[in-house]
Order: C-alpha cells, then structure tokens, then sequence
C-alpha cells in the first residue's frame, strides 16, 4: 500500500514527532539534577542512584537497533503509538514510585520503551515528508530537539525537582497523551515488510551489559568476591561471547559484522564507546559535585551546567568544519588532549572552589573538547562505507555512543563510593555530613574526573593510528546526507 507524504515542514505532524523525540532526550538528562532529592525522600543508596541513569539508558541502547526493525516490521506508526503509550505508563510509574525498586524498574521500563518509538519516530520523519526542502526542514526541526532536550532538561529537571522530584516524571504523561493523540490522527503509516528480527541478539547484548554494570555497580556493597558479583560478571561477559558469535549466524543481525571488516572502522566504533563513558560519568557526577559538595539547588546546579551544554554546541559546529581540512587523527588528538587536561585539573578541585572563575572555564573547555570529538568520530565510522549501509551504520555508532553513558555512569560509581570511603566517609545524605565527610564525597567525584581524563588520554592515542583524510570524511558527510534524503 502506497502512503502519500507530506508537502510541507512546519505542521502538526512534525510537532508530534518533534515532542516525542524531545521527551526522550529530556529523559535522559532530567533525572540526574534529581539524584540528592531521590536520596532524601526514598533513601537511594549509591548504587541505586546509578541505577536510576543505567535503568534507562541500558534498554534505550541495547533494544534501540530492534526498535527500529519492530517499525519496519509493523508499521511505524503502529510502533510509535505503542512505545509512546508504554513511555507514558512508564513516566506515570516513575512519579509515583514508593521505593528505589520500583523506580529502577520503571526507569527500566521507560528506557524499552523509548528503544521502540525513537528510532521509530526519526524513520517516520524520513516517510512523513517529501524529498528535497520539506524533509531537510522537517529533519533539522527533529534534531534541534537534542540540544533543546539537552539544555532544557538541566533546567526544567531543577525547576520541577525544587517543587518535587516526582513531576520530572509526571510531566511526561499529558505530554504523552498528546503525542499519542497526535500520532494517530495526524500521521500516516507506512508499509510492512517480512523481517526476521533479531530479538535474540537484542537481549544478549542489553542483558549482558547489565550483568557487567551489576557487578560493578554493586561491588562496594555486596564485596568484591561475592558470589553474586562474580557471578554477575562471569554471566555477563559470557552473554557478550555468545552473542558475538550468535551474530555471525543470523539471517538479519542487529550488528553486521561485515561492516567491521575494517581495522580503522573498529578503532573508531572503540572511542565513540569510551567517549560515551567517559561523558556519562563525567555529566552524572559533575552535577553530584555542584549540589552535594557545592550545595547548589537542583535549579541552580542545572542552570551552572547550561555552558557545558552550549560548549559541546560550539565545539560540534566548528569541528563539523575543520573536519574536512584537518586530518581526522590531529584533529582528534587535539580535541582529546584538552578535554584530558581540563578533566585532570577538574579533577584537583574541591569544596572550596569558586564557580565564575575555575569552575566555569573548565566547563567550557571539557564541553568544546566534547563538541570537537563527538562530531568527527562517528563521521569517520562512515569512511568508505556503501550508501546502502550508511542508515543502518549510523545507527550503531548512536547505539555505541548511548551505550557508552549507562556503562560509564554504572562502572565509575564504585570507583567514587570505594574511594569515599576509603578517607573515612560515607554515603547518603549530604545535608547531614561535617565538613570532613564533604571532602570526602568530593574526593571521590574528583577521582572518577581523573578516571575520565585518562580515558580521554586513551582516546587521543587510539585515534591518532586512524588514516583518514580529510577528503574522506567530506565524502562520508556526503553520503550520510544523501542517505538522509533517500
């Protein structure tokens, strides 16, 4: 069945994709600025304020691949109905979680359903509209919703947390409703086609994952050697194996392994990996420091973060330039170093820091050093890769890079709790500890700034052995609008 397109950009059906996709990212940055709170009111342990980020971000990358074959498979709009409706269930869940369990398991809920209908509304975008202006338009609409999301999130996530944590989850349901209402009186749906999906893989990745962030996350709590930790890790590594080689024998497989056949291409997909790490970990805990260590308001912490996020924009606009005269390797390398630097001095600081004149420049410098490298590398993942493969290996460098954040967020927690500890402190409420206890938390921020400066470091050795040049990422950007066309 042929479904006709749309004429024209700016109209009801970009508004309702455009508010889901802004729902999701703000989703993803709400609920960091809402940690203290969560730990006063419901009494979350370190562990499962990490949770409260990976429960989301886990299924959100891991089933995001099968999320987009589901709208294939039975309809985009189908599809998107289905996963704003659980997205909404998800939201209203969240809002009225009684304990750290049942938050965590809605979050969880919330991240599978945001799998299903992102990548299913942006394949919309694509069939909604016709070629030429009307689609460029309406996908320029559809992406400025991510820095908008960005950005919002840090200060609609202080705003409603200063009120009650709980409305950074309710606000999604009537905001829900109505990209539900929308979506089905205002978008058109598209073809079915026979797929085989991959559902088998999709669940050995995201539980594998989850068996790695487990054990590392509950590590400090349970010890190091309990059987449940090991066990964790032995299981999730494990899943990991076997889906490694389950892909190989899979007639339409989330992750072509074809496509990595290429030793640069394996190279980048590892730093948009690490870099996703190391820019998780370094958002969640930054915003920990500026409340619990600076004790700052969730608003006021949020609205102290919005230069990071304008930083990471300046550096993305400029680097999308000099990408195509700058060898990707120095350009890279560069951008890596300061980002390093900036996080190693970060690093050194401490209760007593002044935010206008040491915090605030670092910001901006981690943030352009972020803005720099984010933009080139997933465009080198696109090097010499035919114009047919370029949709679907665009998103696995996304699904790498959102994985990265739940994975970095989950593993560096430990790291924090065990080196608080360590200097005599304790976790919890930051309202109720002395000045040493203070210190003490900040020093286990700080540790895991150091942690990811130095996965910063890696990164600028890895890239500096890719071989590209700039003609082949201007080739690659061309394709990759191309294919955004077709």
């Amino acid at each position: 069945m042929h479904y006709p397109v749309t004429g024209r950009a700016f109209g009801l059906p970009i508004l309702v994709l455009s508010g889901l996709n802004l729902m999701v990212v703000l989703d993803g940055t709400v609920a960091i600025f809402a940690i203290p709170k969560l730990q006063e009111d419901l009494g979350l342990s370190s562990s499962a304020s990490a949770w409260t980020v990976t429960a989301y971000g886990l299924p959100f990358a891991g089933l995001m691949l099968l999320g987009g074959r589901l709208g294939d498979a039975f309809g985009r709009k189908r599809m998107l109905i289905l996963g704003v409706s659980l997205f909404t269930l998800a939201s209203a869940l969240c809002g009225l979680a009684q304990n750290e369990w049942m938050l965590v398991a809605a979050r969880g809920m919330q991240g599978t359903a945001a799998a299903i209908a992102a990548p299913t509304a942006m394949a919309l975008v694509a069939s909604t509209f016709a070629p030429g202006k009307p689609r460029t338009q309406a996908m320029a609409i559809f992406g400025s919703m991510m820095g908008l999301g960005s950005v919002g999130g840090l200060v609609v996530g202080g705003a409603l947390t200063q009120v009650s944590w709980r409305w950074i989850f309710l606000i999604n349901v009537p905001i829900g409703v109505l990209v539900a209402i929308g979506a089905i009186s205002q978008l058109r749906d598209t073809d079915h086609h026979r797929l085989t999906l991959d559902v088998r893989g999709a669940v050995l990745a995201t539980v594998g994952c989850t068996g790695i962030v487990f054990g590392a996350t509950e590590g400090p709590w349970l010890g190091w050697d309990s059987w449940i930790v090991l066990g964790s890790f032995v299981i999730g590594l494990l899943l990991l194996v076997v889906f490694v080689f389950a892909e190989q024998h899979v007639d339409n497989p989330l992750l072509p392994w074809s496509l990595f056949s290429s030793r640069d291409r394996v190279i980048t997909l590892l730093s948009i990996v690490i870099t996703g790490a190391a820019m998780g970990a370094m958002t969640f805990f930054v915003a920990q420091f500026l409340q619990n260590v600076l004790g700052y308001t969730p608003l006021g912490a949020g609205l102290r973060a919005i230069p990071f996020t304008l930083a990471i924009g300046a550096g993305s606009a400029l680097s999308s330039k000099l990408a195509l005269m700058v060898a990707p390797r120095w350009l890279l390398s560069g951008s890596a170093a300061g980002l390093a630097v900036g996080l190693l001095i970060a690093s050194t600081l401490g209760p007593g820091v002044s935010y206008p004149t040491t915090l605030l420049p670092l910001l901006l410098v981690i943030g352009f050093g972020v803005g720099m490298v984010i933009v080139v590398v997933p465009l080198c993942l696109l090097v010499g890769v035919p114009p047919n493969n370029i949709g679907p290996l665009a998103a696995i460098g996304q699904m790498a890079f959102e994985i990265g954040a739940p994975l970095g967020v989950g593993i560096m927690t430990p790291v924090a709790v065990s080196r608080t500890l360590s200097m005599g402190g304790r976790v919890g409420k930051a309202s109720t500890m002395n000045h040493d206890e203070i210190v003490a938390l900040s020093s286990g921020y700080t540790l895991v700034l150091f942690v990811c400066g130095l996965m910063a470091i890696v990164v600028g050795l890895i890239v500096l052995t890719l071989r590209f040049t700039p003609a082949q990422l201007a080739e690659a950007h061309h394709n990759q609008e191309e294919a955004a066309q077709a």
